[in-house]
Parts: C-alpha cells; structure tokens; sequence
C-alpha cells in the first residue's frame, strides 16, 4: 500500500504533480518563515544569556581603606550618551593578581590604557576628539571579543584606572572572584518584553502555520475522496485508504518541509541582518538548533498526514459517504458575542477608575481573540449575502452564492491572520501615543535641554568652589544658558508645616529660572522686587526616567515658594540648554569630569523609553509581515485547490459562453473578499482596544495616535502582495478550462 500510494502521487498525471508541486511550494513557504523565527529567537536567547559583566555586584568600598594585601577589583559600571547612541562603560582597577577578567579579554587594562569594541573603535575615529574621545583617558590597547559583547553593532568600553580613583566613583564596587562574573545571566530591563513578543510571534506564526500546511495537503480534498471511495468499492479497507493517504500527503509535507529548509538557508544572510531589538545579532547566533530542525522535518508530515486523514472522514464512515454529503449549517449570530462582549469589558469594567484590573483585561482578551476566530465566519456570511442583494453582475453573484453556501471553508483559509493583525494594530496604535506624548511633555520646550546631577547617596554634590568652577566654564561657552540647582544645607532646621507641603531640599536663582520659565516663576516681593532664589524640588526633574511624569510636577516655582539662599550650598544639578549639536557632545564631554551619570536631554531620556517600545512594537510588525507571507501562501493554494475541485463546474460554465476573465474575477473575490474582511474586523478590533488603554493612562501629552508608516507598509503591502499573489493561479484556471479537455471522471 505504500508502493500504491507513493505511485498514486507520483505518477497520477498532470493534475497530481501540479497538487503535488503546490503543497511542495506553501509548506517551503511556511517552513522558511518557521525556521527564521526559531532563528532570530535561538540568536535572542543566546545574546540574553551570556556572562553579564555589566550586571556584576560586590561590596561598596565606601569607609573602605585601600590594603596593599587585598584581591579582587575595583568595579564601576556606567552609561556613557553619543548622538543618540548608549556607550557602556567599566572603569577597573586590579587589587590583586586574581582580579577578574570581562569575557572577550585576555587581560584588563592597565591604569593608562582601555579596550573598545570594534563599533566604538570606529566611532573614536572618527569623531571629533573633544566630542567623544576625550571622555575617555589614556591610549587603546586593543579591541574587546565577542564573548563580552550583545552584538557587532555595540559600543563598549573599558578603562583602566588607579584603585583610588574607581574607589572615589560614586557606585564603585569590589568584585572578589571571577565567578561573580561569569555565573550571572546577561539581565536586560526589555528581555521580558522580548520574550513576551516573541512568544506572540510564535502564537501569531503557528496559526497560520497549521492553517496553511492544513490547506495545501487537503488540496483537492472532494476529488480524492471520490477517488478513495471508488478503491473503497472495489475492495479497500479503510486502514489501506488511510495508509494511502498518509502517504501522499506525508510525501508532499516532507518535500515542502526539505524545500524550506533548503529556502532558510539562502535567505540566512537577509535573516541575520534583521534588527528586533534594535541591534544587529551576531551572524553565527540565528540559526535554528539540531533538535528543531528535527522537529519542523518530522513534525510537518505528522501534521500533513493528520490533516489529510480528517479530510477523509467521509470516506472511513463509508464508501457512499461522498455522493450523501450535505450542506453545512449556515453560522449563526451567536458568534458575534464573544467579541462584543470582550470590546465592552475593555471599553468599560476593565479600565474601573483609570486603572486596569488584570484579570478582567485577561479574560476581556481571550474573548476578544476567540470571539475574532468564531465572528469570521457569521461575517464573511452576511457580507455575502449582502453583496448578492445589492449587486446584479455575474461575478459577484457567482462569488457571493459560494461564500455564503460554505462561509466556513472561506474564512479558515484567512483565519491565521486575524490574531496576528489584531496583536499587531494593538501594539502599533499605543506605541505612537506613548511616544509622542513623551516627546510633547511640557510642550516640547525641554526637549533640549541637558541635565546632570552631581548628588547622590551620601554626597550632597560638588562643592562651592567646584561648581563654581564648573558654572565658569559653562557660562563661557556661547550660545550656552544654565540653571544651577543646589542643594539645601540648612533641611534639618527646617520644621516641617503640618498644613503644606514638606521642606523644599533644593534651591535655584531666580535669575537662572527666568531662562527657563516652563519651570516656574519666582514670587514678587510686597515691596515689588524680585526674590532672589526660591526652594523647591527642582533637581526631581532632572532624573526623571520617565519623561511623562515631569507634567505632573510642573511648575516647580510659583507664588507660593519660600525664598531660600545660595550662599555657600553645594551644587547639586544643572540644567543646559543649546541649539548646536556639537556644543552639545562638547558639554557632555566636559561634565564628564564632574559626574559619573551621563547628563542627557529630556529627548535622549525619552528616545531612551521609547526605543523599547518601538523595538516591541517592530517585533509586533514583524510578526504581522511574517504571517501575511505565510497567509498569502495559504490563499495562493486554497485558490489553487478551489479551481482543481471545481474544474467540472468552471468548464461548463466556460462551455455555456462565460468568459474566462469573469471567472477569473470570481475567484479573486472569493479570496478578496474573506482577506479584506479579516484584516478590518482584526485592525477595528485592535483599535477597540487601545482607544480605552490610552485613555486609562491619563498622560496629559498623550492622545490616540495613528500608527505609523511601517505598519501600514506591513499590513496594506502584506495584503496587496496576498491579492497579487492570487493572481498568480489565474493562468492555471485558463488552461483548466479549455474546452477541447472537457472530459470528466
């Protein structure tokens, strides 16, 4: 029965190997898409599990007396800022002969001396010293490997240092042993939401996936069952029909599997230089593993087989199984409410009081996503209906009498791509908000504006005649405005008010603030002068992570602020403000000597925010793109098997005077119109459901937001390439159709 089946599929004629040739072509499809995917997450989880250097703790030496005797280093991690780009930073210096080592380097740099990775080695070359390469002192000795670093387009840098200046480093740490290092996962703030996106993306992918290998091995499924109950009347068994089943449909799913495998490897290249956390992985890294590839070649069969099996249930009940099927029950209303009630619980309850209650929005999603996969059919249904009742040409009533007969069979070839748009236009509609509203905070004003602290636990900031020393060379610098903020030395005698607000710790000139009145005003005295420094909490703004919390605070001066002294405080911030990018890096530069932050713009802090986000959402997109690609195949070889089922009814058709570019209509819209349908009632549904997180988020510069242009590329190119693709099946039914070949089993 194998030698039978392998003959059936084999050598059948033209019509098996073109069946052949199209399950061949939509699994490879499916398959690349598949093993790219596994590719790009084996490269993730790799990066994100490496020795975490960066992450490394110890014990802090403040009180710490140097000892000639002591082992170790000492450590200081920080973040360095270059034209919107992030530079990490490890200042090291050895206590002992076993001072550990970061992975990628044979030894640590000696006081005078740092390594940079490749990426940055570039950099310094080409920018201008006093912008970048004068931050960091000494010469290069050489470059850092691979092992320490997340991918070739990272920036690092470490530098060798004496262990009194690490140790007068504000966050300095003693790192005993090697194994502090090299025991410790990589941890990064986004891998969780990485992970949660690439686990959408497997959700999204295998959906259409299984769908699509469903589809190409049930390919002219009402043609084999009448085949296989002919066998079955003259003496087959029903184990001997599954066999041969089985065995075509395992021979085509191998095949398609083999060829995606072989497709994978050509577009490797392509794959590897994609960028889903916003960094290129290193190329050796996304590639699939040996037990996965073992997985997509023995898994794809078993499904192709099982799909193939169910297509013949008929057929095992019994012989005339075939000739007495009847027509499906029409989908009914019902179906509608699962997704209704899943928009108003988004729309209502889930969001009580501007505030989400987890488990309502979790329920409210899971109907909201069944309810998208039961609606389909009951739509795809009535849009039918409709179009039959207020249409009179040919082809719409050819394609709509089709749809509604069998609205199930139309949508399950779509169905992949609901919850993959849905998932996507979610995401795609709440990044932009959240984005714009954080580089609108305070009107835009503040987008400028440079911020350093030089305050931290323990210390109250550089001392008056630093900072005086500091404000000197700001202040010489043209074009160059700056607001000092210091910090408050007399706090603990000042008795708080039961009736107000708590002490002000900080202190501003009011001269300063007038250079930036978004901040505030100071109050005019009774006699009609000007104070002339008032307190507040100025320096909250300054490390303000989160760019749409500053809102909130603002204004931070007003009539209702004490007048405060300046006299002899210690400097506990500045704020900057200038127009010229490079004046910019130079004063980053500068500060550099006094503070061991990276002083950034309040539009570096939210490019910083935002780059997580937007690299989410570019997860979310590519998961959408992916799927149309998978879905575009599954509506080619649906088409294709729609016209070999109905080559008997085209043909006559044909025969009785249609002309073939009406049925050629017919069958675009039969694809058309379930394709369309699913990607708006998919799209409306994901805006149904940002609309209400928008609002529950209360940011006062934040408002619903279009999504921008990648995902209108994604979707509106994914679905013109679907419907272009289906075309391409359209010269199959011409030559299907000719008269002369009218002859029929």
């Amino acid at each position: 029965m194998i030698r039978l089946g392998l003959r059936l599929s084999l050598s059948s004629g033209r019509e098996a190997a073109a069946r052949l040739a199209l399950i061949v072509v939509g699994v490879a499809a499916g398959v690349a898409v598949l093993l790219a995917t596994l590719s790009l997450f084996n490269a993730f989880q790799a990066t994100d599990g490496r020795p975490c250097w960066e992450c490394v703790t110890g014990s802090a030496p403040s009180g710490w007396a140097l000892d000639a005797t002591a082992d170790g280093a000492l450590w200081n991690y920080h973040e360095d800022f270059y034209a919107g780009r992030t530079i990490k930073r490890l200042d090291a210096a050895a206590l002992g002969t076993r001072a550990p080592v970061v992975p990628g380097l044979s030894r640590m740099p000696s006081p005078g001396q740092y390594y940079a990775s490749p990426a940055l080695a570039a950099l310094l070359d080409s920018a201008p010293r006093e912008e970048l390469a004068a931050r960091f002192p000494g010469t290069r000795t050489g470059l850092i490997g691979d092992a320490a670093l997340s991918g070739p387009d990272e920036l690092v840098i470490v530098v060798g240092q004496t262990p009194d200046q690490v140790a007068a480093m504000p966050g300095a740490r003693q790192v005993d042993t090697v194994s502090a290092v090299s025991t410790m996962p990589a941890a990064d703030d986004s891998a969780d939401v990485y992970r949660f996106g690439f686990g959408v993306a497997a959700v999204g992918l295998i959906v259409p996936l299984l769908v699509l290998v469903g589809t190409a091995t049930r390919l002219a499924a009402a043609r084999r069952e009448t085949r296989f109950a002919a066998i079955r009347l003259v003496g087959a068994t029903t184990r001997q029909i599954n066999v041969l089943a089985t065995v075509d449909a395992a021979l085509g799913g191998l095949a398609g599997a083999l060829a995606g495998l072989a497709i994978f490897q050509l577009v490797r290249p392509a794959v590897a230089g994609v960028r889903i956390t916003g960094a290129r992985f290193f190329p050796e890294l996304v590639a699939p593993h040996a037990w996965q590839y073992a997985a997509v070649l023995g898994g794809v069969p078993v499904v192709a087989a099982c799909a193939a099996l169910w297509s013949l249930r008929r057929v095992r009940i019994s012989p005339l199984g075939v000739a007495r099927k009847t027509a499906a029950s029409p989908p009914r209303a019902w179906r509608m409410i699962p997704l209704l009630a899943g928009l108003g619980m988004f729309a209502g309850p889930v969001y009580r009081n501007g505030k989400p209650d987890d488990p309502l929005a979790v329920v409210a999603l899971a109907l909201v996503m069944a309810g998208l996969m039961l609606a389909g059919p009951w739509l795809t249904m009535a849009a039918a209906r409709l179009a039959a009742r207020l249409t009179r040409g040919g082809v719409t009533l050819l394609a709509a009498r089709r749809l509604a007969a069998d609205p199930n069979t139309a949508f399950r070839s779509v169905s992949g791509l609901v919850l993959a748009v849905f998932v996507g236009t979610t995401i795609a509609a709440l990044v932009p908000a959240v984005v714009a509203g954080q580089q609108r905070v305070a009107g835009g004003t503040l987008n400028d504006v440079l911020g350093a602290r030089f305050d931290g636990p323990g210390v109250s900031g550089l001392s008056p005649r630093a900072g005086t020393e500091l404000l000197d060379r700001l202040h010489a610098r043209p074009g160059v405005d700056v607001l000092p903020i210091y910090a408050r030395a007399d706090m603990e005698r000042v008795p708080p008010r039961p009736d107000g607000p708590p002490p002000a710790p900080y202190a501003v000139e009011c001269a300063g603030l007038a250079r930036f009145p978004v901040l505030g005003r100071c109050p005019v005295n009774i006699d009609g002068r000007n104070t002339r420094a008032v307190a507040g909490n100025f320096a909250r703004i300054v490390g303000a992570d989160n760019p749409l919390t500053i809102d909130r605070l603002l204004p931070l001066a007003g009539p209702a602020s004490p007048p405060a002294s300046t006299d002899g405080l210690d400097l506990a911030a500045v704020l900057i403000t200038t127009r010229d990018p490079a004046t910019l890096e130079r004063l980053r530069t500068l500060l550099s000597g006094y503070t061991v932050e990276a002083p950034m713009t309040f539009a570096e802090v939210a490019e910083v925010r935002a780059d997580l986000y937007v690299r989410a959402e570019n997860v979310a997109l590519a998961m959408v793109g992916l799927t149309l690609v998978a879905g575009a195949c599954g509506l080619v070889v649906a088409a294709a098997g729609g016209l070999v089922e109905r080559r008997q009814p085209f043909t006559l058709l044909r025969l009785a005077g249609t002309p073939t570019r009406t049925l050629a209509a017919v069958v675009l819209l039969e694809s058309a119109l379930p394709l369309v349908l699913a990607a708006v009632l998919a799209a409306g549904s994901g805006f149904g459901v940002a609309e209400p997180l928008i609002d529950a988020l209360a940011m006062r510069s934040a408002s619903i937001a279009m999504p921008g242009p990648v995902y209108f590329a994604s979707l509106g190119g994914g679905l013109a390439a679907s419907l272009l693709v289906i075309l391409t099946t359209l010269p199959l039914l011409r030559r299907m159709t000719t008269p002369d070949n009218a002859r029929f089993e």
